[in-house]
């Protein structure tokens, strides 16, 4: 089967972009067989050897390496999540083991997998991870998505599903000492020496490797639907961020990295060894949506094997949590009515990503928590209390896990949430959080960003459930009214409100207690741990009526 799928941006012009869905055992890469894991990559030790120890003017060390080294990109592979969800797929799809090994390998083990495949071998997660008798592949497997991955990958395919859930093109007929690595900076022949020299490839400048078709290929991912069997009986749009982009209308001004890599503020070298002090330099922090796992591996860093100090940890950390806080979402009041038996609230949440908000990995949620006080400062009504076990007060999913929230244009209850999310489900229609298992989406009603047309959109980033026939859900955020019953009330009344985030939703880590496994039952002990820091405030407004 072949789908057709356009994207347009009507707002500044039209940008179309056509393409095909992707068969999800595409072919693999092909190229001279070897045994030597060096022939293609490298680890980032050979790399960070020169690009760390970078100091700006002021003195600020913005080094690649220590910025790098406590990312979701470094640490992609000892991510103990992640671990736990390919345990769980293993666990519900026996027949497909070597399947689930291989895919979910994809964009966390990129260059062991790439280096498998390439000689012709379905790659394999769980042996790159015994400590007492790892594979050979396992430092390149450990080291995640490191500098020789991102670096070497083409401009080809990028933009389209050829190209898509992981299916870059890297050179694999060139020989280990003439290998090409892309980079932002004209080098000169010096340089070009001294590089070749330390790490075995020649940098060379290309305008792709700072265009968001390049982060698309490992962030626009499709994942089979498996019946108990393991047979194929459906596909899910699983992460997306890069197609949302595209029917917004940032696509005329921020690209992936504009946003996500901090842009130096003054003039820095890019190496340490030799050179000349480069402007545009962009910081290899990639600050995304998931504030909380550096929290996780900063705990439990000796079980993980993370390299990265905890200075380091929190400092990633926290970065994200600023990125969110300045730049994901604005709350706010548009209008407060009192009659005399109920106080409507009009609140306004607006969307400030070029994506939808949230995006990317299905277990991410935002929700509205509302408090009204009466003029004692009695609490006279609550929705969306965050509770310390990291649940959600009257949330139906994170009680029952076959229900859920539907999307609300009107609250008139304290069991009733406004949470922003999606919701899978299976062939069958039941709620599910299993990627493999999953072939639709029951509800998605995650804010839309600026320019997002929800009539036009493409089934694969389209808005499902309530929100799809809600006015007031549209490009840019979302209306709601809150309506509260006044009896035995006395004014002034004090409204506050939050819209708070959560990387990995309570019922996406309880679920995994079911499954019998070192490390499902793992992240659920480290989830409970976590879970009073699992969530954050975008931002909040307060309202106190007359």
């Amino acid at each position: 089967m072949q789908i057709m799928i356009r994207f347009g941006v009507m707002a500044a012009g039209l940008l179309l972009v056509v393409f095909k869905a992707p068969p999800i055992n595409s072919a693999q890469p092909s190229g001279p067989l070897s045994n030597d894991p060096a022939q293609l990559f490298t680890s980032s030790a050979d790399c960070l050897a020169c690009h760390n120890n970078l100091m700006d003017a002021s003195g600020m060390d913005l080094s690649i390496g220590t910025d790098w080294r406590s990312t979701m990109m470094a640490n992609s592979a000892r991510d103990p999540y992640w671990q736990a969800a390919v345990r769980r797929e293993i666990l519900d799809h026996p027949d497909a083991a070597l399947h689930v090994e291989d895919e979910c390998s994809i964009c966390h083990m990129p260059m062991a997998r790439y280096t498998d495949n390439t000689n012709g071998r379905p790659a394999k997660i769980f042996s790159h991870l015994e400590p007492t008798s790892p594979s050979s592949l396992a430092p390149l497997a450990l080291d995640g998505v490191s500098c020789t991955v991102c670096h070497q990958i083409a401009d080809a395919n990028l933009d389209n599903l050829d190209g898509f859930v992981g299916r870059f093109t890297i050179d694999t007929q060139t020989p280990t000492g003439n290998r090409r690595v892309f980079g932002p900076y004209d080098t000169d022949t010096g340089r070009n020496l001294i590089m070749r020299s330390a790490s075995q490839f020649e940098p060379q400048k290309a305008r792709h490797i700072r265009a968001s078709r390049l982060c698309a290929s490992c962030h626009t991912l499709y994942t089979q639907a498996l019946d108990p069997n393991g047979k194929p009986v459906g596909r899910l749009p699983e992460q997306t961020p890069y197609l949302e982009w595209l029917h917004s209308r940032y696509t005329q001004s921020r690209s992936c990295q504009a946003c996500h890599m901090l842009p130096a503020q003054n003039q820095v070298h890019a190496t340490s060894v030799w050179g000349k002090p480069r402007d545009d330099f962009k910081r290899h922090v990639f600050r995304g949506g998931n504030f909380l796992m550096p929290l996780v591996f900063n705990r439990n860093r000796k079980d993980l094997g993370i390299t990265a100090t905890p200075k380091e940890l929190q400092a990633t950390s926290n970065s994200a949590k600023e990125n969110l806080g300045l730049h994901a979402a604005r709350l706010r009041f548009q209008k407060v009515n009192i009659s005399p038996t109920h106080l409507d609230i009009q609140l306004e949440v607006k969307n400030l990503a070029g994506h939808k908000l949230p995006s990317a990995y299905p277990s991410r949620r935002s929700w509205i928590h509302i408090v009204v006080r009466d003029a004692r400062g009695k609490p006279i009504f609550e929705s969306g209390r965050y509770l310390e076990d990291g649940s959600i007060m009257g949330n139906d999913n994170d009680t029952d896990p076959t229900a859920f929230e539907p999307h609300y244009s009107i609250i008139t209850s304290s069991d009733q949430v406004q949470i922003y999310e999606p919701i899978l489900g299976d062939r069958h229609g039941a709620v599910t959080t299993g990627l493999l298992t999953a072939s639709g989406y029951l509800k998605d009603n995650r804010l839309l960003p600026a320019g997002f047309d929800k009539s036009t959109a493409h089934a694969d980033i389209a808005v499902w459930g309530q929100a799809m026939k809600d006015d007031d859900f549209q490009s840019g955020g979302d209306e709601i009214v809150y309506r509260i019953s006044l009896d035995n009330t006395s004014k002034p009344y004090t409204i506050e409100a939050k819209l708070l985030y959560q990387p990995i939703g309570y019922r996406w880590a309880h679920n995994l207690k079911a499954y019998p496994s070192a490390e499902t039952q793992r992240f659920v002990r480290y989830f409970s741990q976590a879970a009073r820091d699992s969530s954050i405030v975008l931002d909040k407004s307060t309202h106190r009526t007359p």
